[in-house]
């Protein structure tokens, strides 16, 4: 996580408008399928003379069924760049750099994306190599063992993160059996276990890295029937596949948990308030409602955030979160507490806030100017080509689809503080929560 918290991310993909007012995605742009099932989006921008690629594969740490076999889809955000005979690695490397290319990747739960931005007279040369390495990867088992030992480093490194331990923990105390238990890195013994799961790796690849899993986002200086023809040709005989991952469903939770962390060295206290929520949706309230309610009481604009950050000096971070997945995740409140002994108070605080929205609707008032905000800071992010096939790359995980961003800000143009305050109920209750603390590990009877 960039930020530690991507709520500022969820919550831009929402709307204050009427369903009658314009559209919040401003690019005219067109959606087509190829007969191999894959998907080809591109947007024409006003930005000139660059383009941004964007291709996301619907396969994230999500779809690590098999016990024993956590962080896959992270390991090949690495692997992918070992390269294939007509492109091995350097020379992939000079075709970016003559180019003047940025290019990366990143994986999440839900998704693995690669991003490349270049001049736009560099298309052709571009959609060629990346579909060379998507159809015709080639890796070694030394390769592997190399990038698996890699892997095992970026774990190590994260780990001395306090706030990613955090994380880890609640959710493997808050899931049972869904993949969302484990983080996009996975579990320490299976990434330990990595160099040994060559064969393995080769099934992960030809289960998911298929055009039915993948769509690829054009924004920019294009036309449309220009990249059709070019996707065509270099994309067109990739082979369907026919895997279908058994995502296990999460069941009910039947009453709060708790989990602590003792952290070897020093550092401030964390508190995480953790709440079963909903599936992402671009057709019911209940995520949109949650959302709204992030940002009204756990915002820096809230009376929590005045209360304990400003005033009392209690708190020098308090964000909520509601990220949109899949599957059901997780509703969120993160503190990191200046005082040990101030902890046990945060978290009253914290639960008595989420208490008042479930017993009281806020103001309409208060939720229009919300609306406002959300749908103006959205507007405003997209200002060059990159930002928007990023944009556009994590809806395309959700639904596949640009046009889930116009219906979640429709939707919500419709929300209603009653709508709020039904969701708080039906989401923050007492048997839906998990908390975790982290704080530094006692040692003679003081911290």
């Amino acid at each position: 996580m960039a930020s530690n918290f991507a709520w500022l991310l969820a919550l831009a993909g929402l709307s204050a408008a009427a369903a009658t007012s314009p559209r919040v995605f401003p690019f005219a742009y067109t959606q087509e399928d190829l007969p191999n099932g894959l998907r080809l989006v591109t947007i024409p921008t006003d930005y000139p003379n660059i383009v941004a690629l964007c291709i996301v594969v619907q396969t994230g740490s999500r779809n690590e069924i098999e016990p024993g076999k956590t962080g896959f889809a992270h390991l090949f955000e690495h692997v992918m760049f070992k390269g294939t005979e007509q492109y091995p690695p350097e020379k992939y490397e000079a075709v970016l750099k003559r180019a003047g290319a940025a290019s990366n990747a990143f994986t999440s739960d839900d998704l693995t994306a690669y991003h490349t931005t270049f001049s736009k007279e560099d298309l052709e040369t571009i959609l060629a190599m990346e579909a060379d390495r998507f159809q015709h990867l080639k890796y070694s088992p030394a390769e592997f063992k190399t990038e698996t030992l890699a892997v095992l480093g970026e774990y190590n490194k994260n780990s001395a993160n306090p706030l990613n331990k955090l994380f880890e923990v609640l959710r493997e105390t808050a899931f049972d059996r869904h993949t969302y238990r484990h983080t996009t890195m996975g579990f320490l013994k299976d990434i330990q276990d990595m160099p040994n799961q060559y064969a393995y790796s080769l099934q992960f690849f030809d289960r998911y890295y298929r055009p039915e899993y993948t769509t690829v986002i054009v924004a920019g200086d294009i036309e449309t029937h220009s990249v059709r023809a070019l996707v065509d040709r270099y994309w067109g005989n990739w082979k369907r596949g026919n895997y279908r991952a058994a995502i296990p469903a999460e069941l009910p939770q039947q009453g709060p948990r708790t989990n602590q962390v003792e952290w070897p060295t020093r550092t401030l206290p964390w508190l995480a308030v953790s709440y079963r929520g909903p599936a992402y949706s671009d057709t019911a309230k209940d995520m949109v409602a949650l959302d709204a309610l992030s940002y009204l009481a756990f915002s820096e604009n809230s009376d929590l955030y005045q209360k304990l950050v400003i005033q009392e000096q209690k708190v020098d971070v308090l964000e909520g979160d509601n990220e949109d997945h899949v599957d059901p995740y997780l509703f969120t409140v993160l503190a990191r507490v200046k005082k040990p002994q101030d902890v046990a108070y945060v978290e009253q605080q914290v639960l008595e806030t989420v208490k008042q929205f479930r017993e009281r609707a806020v103001s309409g008032e208060r939720l229009e100017a919300v609306k406002k905000h959300l749908r103006y800071s959205f507007s405003l992010r997209l200002d060059n080509s990159e930002t928007v096939a990023l944009t556009v790359a994590s809806y395309v995980a959700l639904r596949r689809t640009p046009a889930t961003i116009d219906r979640v800000y429709d939707l919500y143009a419709q929300l209603t503080p009653d709508d709020v305050r039904n969701a708080a109920r039906r989401y923050l209750a007492e048997q839906n929560r998990t908390i975790v603390t982290l704080a530094t590990r006692q040692a003679g009877g003081a911290k």
